[in-house]
């Protein structure tokens, strides 16, 4: 039988994993358990393509991978067939069809991340997981302010970790936002890519200028001095949640293929 593109929406609590992809080195991965279950279900050895390789302890709503199969089952029942096999904390939202061609990390995006920063005095232990724990009070206007001056095209160098292999350190972040909801400060970026650790550093910058240890523009010359030491501490993975995949040009269905 011909092989299909499958396509899953994939939501996960990233606490006991070691990030998303499978590497040598690196067992226990959201990449590796997907994998097993696509081979538990279908007996077929797949390696699943993910579209955003997040780190170990990061968190998702929506991250986004794609498979070969020569399985008869139809695109839109893997999800709920893969989810009896999967560990609870890990759920194929959604799954479907797609072109044999799309791939997830070749196409124009927009991904929306949010940091979750419990601001309490005292640490609350069953959010240890979900959010970090910021003890300080934070002026969310000037974090606001701040979170201004990362909008647009920029090289990121100074928020990427200094092991990034990227080709090129340009992103353009179309909007960074800082907000209260309950007792949670929430750092929401929307760009077409992200760098190693730069969500995570980019929360730890706002917030240590939240804090009053330096003012919003200071941003601007952390920016230009393309040097991680000029940017602030690198925020736990424990805040960090991959929200969704926006496909700007929508996903190609099977329906697109030309026929052999």
């Amino acid at each position: 039988m011909k092989k299909r593109r499958i396509m899953l929406v994939v939501s996960y609590d990233g606490t006991a994993y070691n990030g998303w992809a499978l590497q040598k080195s690196t067992h226990n991965t959201i990449e590796e358990m997907l994998n097993r279950a696509i081979h538990g279900l279908t007996g077929e050895e797949v390696e699943v393509i993910g579209a955003s390789r997040t780190d170990a302890g990061v968190h998702a709503y929506g991250n986004i991978a794609v498979f070969d199969t020569s399985s008869s089952i139809p695109g839109d029942r893997f999800s709920y067939a893969l989810n009896h096999i999967l560990p609870q904390d890990i759920c194929v939202t959604e799954s479907r069809e797609v072109h044999p061609d799309f791939h997830p990390r070749h196409c124009d995006t927009l991904k929306t991340y949010e940091y979750r920063v419990l601001n309490s005095k005292m640490p609350v232990p069953t959010r240890r997981f979900y959010t970090y724990h910021f003890s300080m009070p934070l002026d969310i206007d000037v974090m606001n302010e701040a979170a201004h001056y990362l909008e647009g095209e920029h090289d990121f160098t100074s928020f990427c970790n200094v092991e990034s292999q990227a080709v090129t350190h340009v992103r353009t972040i179309k909007k960074v936002e800082v907000f209260l909801h309950g007792d949670e400060v929430v750092i929401r970026v929307i760009g077409n890519g992200f760098l190693y650790n730069m969500v995570r550093i980019i929360a730890g910058t706002l917030l240590q200028i939240g804090r009053g240890k330096g003012k919003p523009s200071d941003i601007k010359e952390m920016i230009d001095k393309q040097d991680r030491k000029a940017a602030g501490p690198t925020a736990p993975a424990c805040g960090l949640f991959l929200m969704k995949y926006e496909f700007l040009d929508g996903i190609p269905g099977p329906e697109t293929a030309e026929d052999d």
